[in-house]
């Protein structure tokens, strides 16, 4: 029996309203965690795993203020008690988003921020950021600039940044969200590595099915800022609704069976070759700077109408980089990138703007209106569309995302996983030809993630979509074609059958085959395309 002023973290009867909520984020929260567990918190966007994360951490009440019920204590001291600083040497957060999370110029400074600010010896600062970076296999970044590197690169640093700080609890909101499926299982690798050694481990986490192969002693799901299952892995699988949290392929295959098919299964339509060229990239080799490598080499490809790109590659290949040049928001170094017809270098992006509408892949980069009705009207506005036209597309923007009663919340006041899909909807509401989306399902649980995506699809207006992802079941099931980066090279251009067979490829290319794409191919003779479970269970009988 552990004595409960030795557990790591207790929480007992916690519940939190924010101040610009009506409603409570998070009601009756009891829970304890254990010295050297792995604990994975689960559930739907905006179900207040994140809420309960602050309340951890000591962000609420000291960042985040409202009614605050309840107690939480850390190795027996309550977390009201306790300065930040205090705290912050007890528990290390990972947030959602990287971008709020890196402070230094330079990698170094970055990961050495905290160290600093508890006033350590230089030379013990250099040796724990260098095992920092090391443990996280990002040495070779320590002297790069932050502003340089790939949202997966940032995930990395502000994860060694954490670890540089020796915490005894780590809680990672969506740790892997910005990270290739290589280095996601690395990541988790070094979580389960951590818990071995004593640490507590809390990730909150939508790839469930990822976190899974680290085997975590506990998992939480949480429904409407309740907690409504504890217990184990196998348990979870079996009382959860399959469509709402993403579960392993087999499991969802075998209980889909005894239930209706599902309404929409996405049509993936090859395009014709003679289709209409939007974007054509001849030649393109670009750096950020003259004295840095090359980032992109070489890169000639065409985005036709009728066009669903999947853009997959590992972190820091060149993906982000190579989008942004079809909008002009970055001009090749060498070679033409052609949109309608017109070279990029000789359009405005206000220009551009008219034809690609362009997701970034962090959220906090593009909105910074004071409601979200005004976020998504602003791009149409500036269009020229009418005042009917500015209502109708945000109308049906905002029901895309599945987001209709927060059209008069502050976008950042938003979780993470609904600024993402508030970014979308603001681009969705221009109506541009082509559309194009960084991470679109980054901080998204399964059900939301599927429904705006079939939304998008069966919608008319978008002549072509092309979407960067790390998830390799989202590309299989909507893209009728792949383009597979590595190392600033296209090494992979065709239809997904094609290109996601070769397994060994995948690996090579750090893209790890998933219980989904094992069980389409186990099947591909009987369906002759690629399908998602629960369709799948019901295709084959």
């Amino acid at each position: 029996m552990i004595d409960e002023n030795s557990r790591p973290l207790v929480i007992e009867n916690l519940s939190f309203r924010y101040n610009s909520r009506k409603e409570p984020a998070i009601q009756e929260i009891n829970l304890s965690v254990n010295p050297g567990e792995v604990m994975l918190i689960a559930g739907s966007s905006g179900c207040g795993k994140t809420t309960l994360m602050r309340c951890v951490n000591g962000l609420i009440p000291n960042a985040y203020h409202g009614d605050l019920d309840g107690g939480i204590r850390l190795y027996g001291q309550s977390v009201l008690d306790m300065e930040m600083a205090e705290i912050s040497q007890k528990v290390g957060t990972i947030l959602q988003d990287p971008e709020r999370q890196i402070l230094g110029t330079y990698v170094l400074n970055d990961v050495a921020f905290g160290l600093e600010s508890l006033g350590l010896p230089r030379d013990e600062i250099l040796l724990r950021v260098d095992q920092a970076l090391e443990r996280m296999g990002i040495l070779h970044l320590r002297d790069r600039e932050t502003f340089g590197t790939s949202g997966g690169e940032k995930q990395k640093i502000a994860l060694a940044g954490v670890l540089a700080m020796n915490p005894k609890i780590l809680l990672l909101d969506e740790p892997l969200a910005s990270l290739d499926p290589a280095s996601a299982h690395e990541a988790l690798q070094i979580f389960r590595q951590l818990a071995d050694e004593g640490l507590s481990v809390v990730i909150v986490e939508h790839r469930v099915e990822d976190v899974f192969a680290i085997e975590p002693e506990r998992v939480v799901y949480m429904d409407e800022g309740q907690i409504t299952y504890q217990g184990g892995r196998e348990g979870l699988m079996q009382v959860v609704d399959y469509t709402r949290i993403k579960l392993p392929a087999e499991v969802v295959f075998t209980r889909a069976k005894n239930d209706p098919p599902p309404e929409f299964e996405p049509a993936v339509v090859k395009t014709e070759d003679n289709s209409e060229e939007l974007v054509k990239f001849d030649g393109v080799h670009f750096r950020y700077d003259e004295d840095l490598p090359f980032v992109l080499e070489d890169i000639n490809f065409t985005i036709k109408k009728g066009d669903i790109i999947a853009i997959l590659g590992h972190n820091g290949s060149g993906k982000t980089t190579m989008v942004k040049h079809a909008l002009g928001l970055l001009k090749p170094t060498k070679g033409v990138v052609l949109l309608e017809g017109q070279e990029t270098k000789t359009i405005t992006i206000a220009t551009a703007a008219k034809s690609v509408g362009y997701v970034f892949q962090s959220p906090s980069q593009m909105l910074f209106a004071p409601t979200v009705a005004d976020e998504l009207a602003f791009g149409p506005k500036n269009l020229g569309y009418s005042k009917d036209e500015v209502r109708d597309n945000v109308q049906w923007a905002i029901q895309t995302v599945n987001l209709s009663d927060e059209m008069e919340s502050p976008p950042l006041a938003l979780s993470f996983g609904q600024q993402k899909r508030i970014s979308i909807a603001a681009i969705l509401a221009m109506r541009s030809r082509l559309l194009m989306m960084d991470e679109p399902t980054a901080g998204q649980d399964y059900w939301n993630y599927r429904s705006f995506m079939d939304s998008i699809l069966q919608m008319p207006g978008f002549e072509a979509i092309v979407f960067i992802t790390h998830d390799l079941d989202l590309a299989l099931t909507y893209a009728n074609r792949i383009i597979i980066l590595y190392d600033g090279q296209i090494v992979a251009d065709d239809a997904p059958e094609e290109i996601l067979l070769d397994e060994d490829q995948l690996i090579k290319y750090r893209i790890l085959p998933t219980s989904l794409l094992r069980l389409n191919k186990l099947h591909l003779p009987e369906t002759g395309s690629f399908f998602r479970a629960e369709t799948l269970a019901h295709k084959i009988g």
